[in-house]
């Protein structure tokens, strides 16, 4: 169980959440590099104006200035019209970063650029279970010079897929819309203010049909007709790709809206094959963020819908600019540490130790520490990972400090220069060569295992 953290919004592992963590991330690096993605890094800040340039997202942000800087002493607190669009702050995702990383590098990168990248970020919300303030992302993304081919939407869902699929979490339901297809099917039935009704659309799991149904028409002057159809849209959900039959059920018609149905239905029908159960076509998904342009994705655990979405992103056309050059692109961003968060607070998986180390080599006397630092030396030449006690205590009381802290073998070297080995779980003493014993590979390295649920 996790501790309660001392600073709230700000998670601290202890190691054995530690562990799942970073088999979480070893995971992700090891899926995305098969798929041919190569691994990037960009700076923790950005200039105010670069991150504000692109959704509403300003509350969120974190500014940064030195504690004795003159010029804003007394300054108080500054809103997003106010700062200075100079100053440096923390970035809030990596899809803004990269897509200034790209401008920038466009003349040495080879294009369509396929990219992961896993950095912390930081928001300044409220924390709450699933929410922190400082958390790690996991990011997927394809950018082009000009083009993006959609088949990089189809693509990117069938990695994000695999890659989740080989984690030790829950089963989950990856949910795909377009933008395309929601703004002109608003269009079409005449609201024109089409990213407020996505706003509006998009706080369905939130406040309900109800709710949502009273924003659109005190706030965008929706008619009830309207406001029943913007309604009926959100709720079709499929697995495969008769939603097509049910948006066009609806009797609205307009250009942007066919479009969108046909790009979604090459993802629905690629996914239903590849990976059948796994994605729907969930048209309620409308996702916050003003920079996406065409397919957008959720993904949320099965029986943690309350946790929210633990991946998302989609494609966008427009974020990345350089003169009359478009760097298209579409990705999917993982939420690390809110998979951990929930994995470790409810345990649904557990590491098989809290210590990497795999043997503790004992000493019988002071004065043999050089003799067991060899032992030490020629296992750890193999990759087993090995530690030698650091006083002669009595062998129950090495054994103890083994077990305290999840070390499975101890080491023991006899005045002759025999060599056993003790595996403390079962008791079982064995003759031991340091330059050929293995432990059983299951016992190599910590392991992640699910705990089934009951």
């Amino acid at each position: 169980m996790a501790r309660n953290a001392s600073l709230s919004g700000f998670p601290e592992w202890l190691p054995q959440e530690r562990l799942v963590e970073l088999h979480i991330l070893d995971t992700l690096r090891r899926i995305f590099e098969l798929h041919g993605f190569s691994s990037i890094e960009t700076r923790a800040v950005e200039t105010v104006g670069q991150l504000l340039r692109k959704g509403e997202i300003d509350k969120e942000v974190y500014a940064l200035r030195r504690l004795l800087d003159d010029d804003d002493a007394g300054s108080g607190a500054r809103t997003a019209e106010s700062a200075d669009p100079n100053q440096l702050a923390l970035h809030f995702d990596l899809t803004v970063p990269f897509a200034r990383y790209v401008v920038e590098n466009s003349g040495y990168l080879a294009f369509p650029f396929r990219r992961y990248q896993v950095q912390k970020v930081w928001r300044g919300e409220r924390p709450q279970d699933g929410r922190a303030r400082e958390f790690t992302q996991a990011d997927i993304d394809v950018v082009a010079d000009g083009e993006l081919p959609f088949r990089y939407d189809i693509e990117l869902a069938l990695v994000i897929v695999e890659a989740l699929s080989a984690l030790p979490i829950p089963a989950f339901k990856l949910r795909v819309n377009n933008r395309k297809l929601a703004e002109g099917f608003y269009c079409g039935i005449g609201l024109t203010d089409t990213p407020g009704v996505l706003r509006s659309i998009d706080k369905l799991d939130k406040i309900g049909a109800a709710a949502v149904a009273e924003l659109l028409k005190s706030e965008l002057g929706a008619s009830a007709q309207q406001a029943d159809l913007a309604l009926a849209l959100a709720s079709i959900q499929t697995e495969d790709t008769s939603f097509v039959a049910k948006v066009q059920a609806l009797g609205v018609t307009h250009e942007l809206l066919d479009e969108g149905l046909a790009e979604l239905e090459q993802v629905i029908a690629a996914a239903s094959l590849r990976a059948p159960g796994s994605v729907l076509a969930d048209l309620s998904i409308a996702r916050g963020l003003d920079y996406y342009t065409g397919t957008v994705y959720e993904t949320q655990l099965v029986g943690h819908e309350n946790l929210g979405s633990i991946c998302s992103g989609g494609r966008y056309d427009s974020l990345a600019t350089k003169g009359n050059r478009k760097f298209p692109g579409v990705g999917l961003s993982i939420g690390v540490t809110r998979l951990v968060s929930r994995i470790v607070s409810q345990e649904l998986a557990v590491a098989s130790r809290s210590v990497p180390t795999a043997v503790l080599v004992s000493l019988g006397t002071d004065d043999s520490w050089p003799q067991a630092q060899d032992v030490a030396a020629a296992l750890r030449e193999r990759g087993i990972s090995t530690e030698v006690a650091a006083k002669a205590e009595k062998f129950g009381k090495q054994i103890k400090y083994a077990d305290k802290r999840g070390i499975p073998f101890v080491w023991f070297t006899g005045e002759d220069g025999s060599h056993q080995v003790k595996d403390i779980r079962s008791g079982e003493q064995v003759p031991a060569d340091p330059a050929t014993w293995t432990p059983a590979a299951e016992d190599l390295s910590p392991t992640i295992a699910v705990v089934p649920s009951s």
